[in-house]
């Protein structure tokens, strides 16, 4: 238990810079929010709803972090600085980090598989601040949702999502930066689509406008040149 303890604040510590040792790890908001979730997933499984509810609402009056007791939450999870809220049938893998302010919402009841309404985000998820997921979507593998994005389709394996709604962004994010890419969002370069697109119609109809007036100096008519 102890060297799966250790494991854990290990992974914490290498995607946070700030994290000086693991006794700073440990009292993160969200690694206690997320070791007393364990206690509630774990009452909730057993029908102790009331106990597990009594749990989530402490953790969450401690933190500021709530996480229905019934989501199901992978390992080394990493939900840094706070203030999110998880539904109760989102789903999380393994090695998923979730910055501030993060909604995994639920949409109409009657919708999904068996009722399922949150989303479920699979293996090395990046989630950015502000972000929010919203019904039985599915984030897939190794996916990067970037700060303050809206998702509402699902976003396939590998892919950065950003803006409202969320879509993909047209840069190799790999080769940007590579490794661990903090709160989900390629920074130094415009990753919003829309933008990107505008600023090339900008570029274009700047070469255009150059393009014309070297036209109208070749057409204007050339003074004569009078013979001595």
């Amino acid at each position: 238990m102890q060297s799966g303890l250790t494991a854990y604040l290990d992974s914490v510590k290498s995607r946070d810079p700030a994290a000086r040792s693991r006794w700073d790890v440990l009292f993160y908001p969200g690694v206690l929010a997320l070791g007393l979730h364990r206690v509630a997933h774990w009452l909730w499984e057993g029908h102790l709803t009331f106990l597990a509810r009594l749990v989530n609402h402490f953790a969450r009056f401690l933190t500021g972090i709530d996480i229905h007791p019934g989501a199901k939450i992978g390992k080394r999870f990493f939900l840094d600085h706070g203030f999110s809220v998880i539904g109760e049938s989102a789903e999380i893998g393994d090695d998923v980090t979730i910055y501030q302010h993060v909604t995994l919402g639920g949409t109409n009841p009657t919708t999904g598989v068996g009722g399922k309404r949150h989303p479920t985000l699979r293996d090395g998820v990046v989630v950015g601040s502000g972000a929010q997921i919203l019904g039985p979507i599915v984030v897939g593998e190794g996916a990067k949702v970037g700060a303050n994005s809206v998702v509402t389709k699902d976003v396939a394996p590998g892919s950065t999502v950003v803006g409202i709604p969320a879509k993909p962004v047209p840069l190799d994010t790999v080769h940007y930066s590579p490794g661990f890419l903090p709160y989900g969002t390629p920074c130094g370069e415009d990753c919003d689509p829309v933008r990107v697109r505008l600023g090339e119609l900008e570029q274009e109809i700047e070469d255009l406008r150059k393009e014309v007036a070297v036209l109208k100096t070749q057409r204007q008519p050339q003074p004569k040149v009078k013979s001595a």
